[in-house]
């Protein structure tokens, strides 16, 4: 990647499979619109404000990238903040690692508390959300943030870590996946009919696929890619039903994006100098791509939308 003379087609939007060619934008370059970070997650789309919102969770932030300026700056600190979205009404839903919970910011900026506990014991350290369309919000709680002072708080693990639904009407907690080595991202099918999540305490990672069943429960759970040696995190599905998956670590021909097929297959890559943890599509018509990798956030135009939820 050029950031100052950069070619078109970009070079680090890479095509594995002729399937990829039609969502590959031949007058868009990969861009940096930000660095600083020390751990870049959770970026969420905001297109009422044009704006971007990620986390930035060793610095104990949340930070704002404009899109009509160009700048960043801090939106606000505390909570070391992981995984965020938006509920169907626009409000801002994030995990955060200090005190294990999930919370709302409702319109005038205040903070409500949906999830931190499960039968009277402290959730692990929320890591990754999504809300359906019925306003029920998944989110994944595996211990990671417990494990140090970086990207947590080390403490004690009082539950398994499992996958989480919070009913959109009732607030009610459910417990919908508990085998899950690791839960980390996860993202809905266009239609709603399957979940994928990503496995990543096995070896190698691995996403698995479920059937939605009745939209509250998950069933035939099955093994839908074997990452081998890449580190999927984060993802988001597009409206052809494409999974766009933060890649890496630590190598040039792993590091960015990787691109499957609602069947697994790999067709697309996009290399980024930094391993990218997680990513949303947003812009006025949902077609920029934003990656949130290591110390940095990246974007691309590219000729798929993102899928509405994510």
């Amino acid at each position: 990647m050029n950031e100052e003379m950069p070619r078109y087609p970009d070079p680090a939007v890479k095509v594995l499979d002729p399937r990829f060619a039609k969502y590959v934008n031949p007058f868009s370059a990969v861009e940096r619109l930000s660095t600083g970070c020390r751990w870049s997650e959770g970026p969420v789309w905001f297109g009422d404000g044009r704006f971007l919102l990620w986390s930035d969770i060793p610095n104990d932030r949340i930070m704002r990238w404009n899109e009509e300026s160009g700048e960043s700056s801090v939106f606000r600190s505390g909570g070391l903040p992981n995984g965020n979205t938006r509920d169907r009404q626009g409000r801002l839903i994030t995990c955060e690692h200090v005190g294990r919970r999930v919370t709302r910011t409702e319109y005038d900026g205040s903070i409500t508390v949906l999830a931190e506990s499960y039968e009277g014991k402290k959730l692990n350290s929320p890591n990754d959300v999504v809300v359906k369309s019925d306003h029920s919000i998944w989110f994944t709680d595996p211990p990671f943030g417990l494990n140090n002072f970086y990207t947590g708080r080390a403490g004690t693990q009082e539950l398994p870590q499992r996958v989480y639904r919070i009913d959109g009407k009732s607030g009610a907690m459910s417990v919908v996946a508990d085998d899950i080595e690791g839960p980390n991202g996860l993202a809905f099918s266009p239609d709603e009919k399957k979940l994928y999540l990503i496995e990543s305490r096995t070896k190698p990672r691995r996403f698995r696929v479920f059937d939605v069943v009745d939209g509250v429960k998950l069933a035939n759970s099955k093994v839908l890619i074997d990452a081998g040696e890449g580190t999927p995190d984060g993802f988001r599905v597009d409206v052809d039903g494409n999974l766009w998956c933060g890649w890496g670590m630590g190598r040039d021909d792993l590091d960015g994006v990787r691109i499957f097929t609602a069947q697994g297959e790999a067709i697309g890559h996009i290399s980024l100098p930094e391993r990218c943890a997680n990513l949303c599509f947003g812009g006025l018509n949902r077609n920029r791509l934003f990656m949130a990798a290591s110390r940095s956030l990246y974007s691309v135009f590219v000729h798929t939308q993102g899928a509405l939820g994510g």
